[in-house]
């Protein structure tokens, strides 16, 4: 498909297509950010598009895919939902360094930890720290399923040396 055609398309259903955004997110930014967007991806993939296909289907389906794919990051995204002002009181509060149970437990999981091959490891704390599949697969030069992979195999693993440190019925308590 040509810039051209698709333009012509896209003239002929933007007013839809903006009307589908709204009633996705009920919020007019929102919407024409989801526009922007899938304009921008139907325009990438506009050589995959095969003529005889109906033009608007297609496009709405790009834009419920994006939409799908934001509410899904939004989601599982840890974000801080509060002001830092509401959770100054929070450092107030004694840390457990000094409670000696608890530094030697932190010992002895990152002694575990430790016993991980370097290639489930590090993607593995990685995660833990907060990064995306993609930011990992990225930095690891690593296909995303391969992270995924990996990090399921060091969650599987901890697990196995945990039940052999502490016993079956320590995971259960937690």
């Amino acid at each position: 498909m040509t810039s051209v055609y698709f333009k012509n398309q896209v003239d002929q259903i933007e007013d839809l297509l903006f009307g589908f955004a709204m009633k996705l997110t009920k919020n007019r930014e929102n919407a024409k950010d989801l526009m922007q967007e899938t304009l921008m991806r139907g325009f990438q993939a506009r050589e995959r598009f095969k003529i005889g296909t109906h033009f608007k289907s297609w496009m709405t389906t790009i834009m419920y895919n994006s939409y799908i794919n934001h509410y899904r990051k939004r989601k599982t995204r840890n974000r801080v939902e509060q002001p830092i002002e509401d959770i100054v009181h929070l450092s107030n509060k004694p840390t457990t360094e000094g409670n000696g149970e608890q530094v030697v437990l932190r010992r002895e999981l990152n002694g575990i930890m430790n016993q991980l091959d370097l290639k489930y490891k590090k993607p593995f704390l990685m995660f833990f720290q907060g990064f995306q599949y993609d930011e990992i697969a990225a930095d690891m030069d690593l296909p995303i399923g391969t992270v995924k992979s990996r990090i399921f195999y060091a969650r599987k693993q901890l697990k196995q040396m945990i039940i052999k440190q502490y016993g079956d019925d320590t995971l259960r308590r937690a």
